[in-house]
């Protein structure tokens, strides 16, 4: 059993909300999450794609009653949205924290009824695939990403063959399972563009002229994938407004793994040798440090100018801004665009995350780092809020 960093943060909501959503991919150990949960609490479990679980809940305020003493857990709520105003009224008639831990697949449809019927009433806890501070193993989760049967995988051919599979099921089960009728080909093919694309300001009308499709409906497919947590768009830092700013996302495959089978990439030797590879080391490092600020107030950019300066992530923390440089080198050298950028920003601290292992002094100001230590760096910062 790998150790959830979450855990303690589930146990917190669930002291302080009456319903308490996690949400996140499939597969991503939300029900692992729920059985550790019943560990210290007495539950009850439902499975709402069980046929036998939906007919428990064929009067759900007479089993939520039944059970008044336990906390109820729901899985795939999604299935039964309709539950999400009985929920309202059952918790203002019966106040009191901790009743209630649903799971759902991430969807728009989930999102909106509970914003709609459980405001004020539900604390979400977003859950991500396994983190590197959870697992180590770098060079195995870059390539392998962090869904646990894929990491956990006995070969990387294995996490390979789950991978394309996931993703299969993803497109065939689950999107329409949340009742969007998209072709699962054409779906793929624009998520392999995604994927092409990783790391790159995103041009909807380049996308759209390529597909053939209406820069709105790519808008759409896009908005699709980042709902359901396969990918993330990484909005520019606008606040400087005296620049000539990039004002587009960055878009990014939110697994590596999940990014290098849409690309074909099952070994790490393949990995090395690939164009991709500077693109995919920078997604990685990001997605690890965005995943340490779940649940955090500190916000995560990027910054570049029309004149060049750029920084490839930059952390808007209570007490300042913190400029990070991300390079698959171990001689690594910020570039000039970084050192202009982070003085226009007048930036507290400035970090190059690199591939080796050793910190070290690359200015008075500016320090080269592992992914290791600026996952501790970060944690220290977001803990210290």
């Amino acid at each position: 059993m790998i150790n959830r960093k979450i855990t303690g943060t589930i146990k917190e909501y669930l002291d302080i909300f009456p319903v308490v959503g996690l949400v996140g991919p499939r597969q991503v150990g939300k029900t692992t999450l729920s059985k550790v949960i019943s560990e210290f609490r007495d539950t009850v479990y439902l499975d709402l794609e069980q046929s036998e679980d939906l007919i428990k809940l064929s009067t759900p305020k007479l089993f939520f009653s039944t059970f008044k003493n336990k906390l109820i857990i729901l899985d795939e709520i999604q299935r039964k949205p309709e539950l999400f105003t009985v929920l309202r009224g059952y918790v203002d008639a019966n106040p009191g924290s901790g009743q209630f831990l649903i799971l759902g697949s991430a969807s728009p449809d989930l999102l909106r009824q509970s914003s709609e019927s459980l405001a004020g009433r539900i604390g979400y806890i977003e859950i991500a695939p396994f983190t590197l501070n959870e697992v180590g193993m770098p060079e195995k989760h870059w390539l392998r990403g962090g869904f646990p049967l894929s990491f956990l995988a006995k070969s990387d051919k294995a996490a390979f063959i789950w991978l394309k599979s996931f993703i299969r099921t993803f497109l065939q089960r689950d999107i329409p399972g949340l009742g969007i009728n998209i072709p699962a080909l054409q779906l793929e093919q624009f998520w392999e563009m995604i994927a092409h694309s990783h790391g790159q300001c995103w041009n909807a009308n380049k996308i759209a002229a390529n597909f053939g499709f209406s820069a709105s409906t790519v808008k759409r497919y896009l908005s699709l994938f980042e709902s359901c947590y396969m990918i993330r768009q990484l909005y520019p830092y606008t606040a400087n407004i005296k620049k000539r700013l990039v004002k587009t996302p960055k878009v990014y495959i939110r697994d590596s793994g999940l990014h290098h089978s849409l690309l074909r990439i099952s070994t790490i030797e393949r990995l090395m040798g690939n164009p991709i590879i500077g693109a995919s080391y920078e997604g990685w490092v990001i997605e690890q440090i965005c995943n340490s600020l779940l649940n955090s107030e500190i916000k995560p950019y990027f910054y570049r100018t029309h004149a060049g300066a750029e920084i490839d992530l930059l952390l808007d923390s209570p007490d300042g801004l913190i400029a990070i440089e991300i390079k698959r080198s171990l001689t690594p050298k910020p570039t000039k665009g970084f050192y202009s950028a982070a003085e226009e920003l007048n930036c507290k601290q400035a970090y190059i995350v690199y591939p080796g292992s050793e910190t070290y002094p690359v200015t008075e100001s500016m320090q080269a780092v592992s992914i290791e230590a600026i996952l501790e760096i970060v944690n220290k910062i977001k803990n210290a809020e």
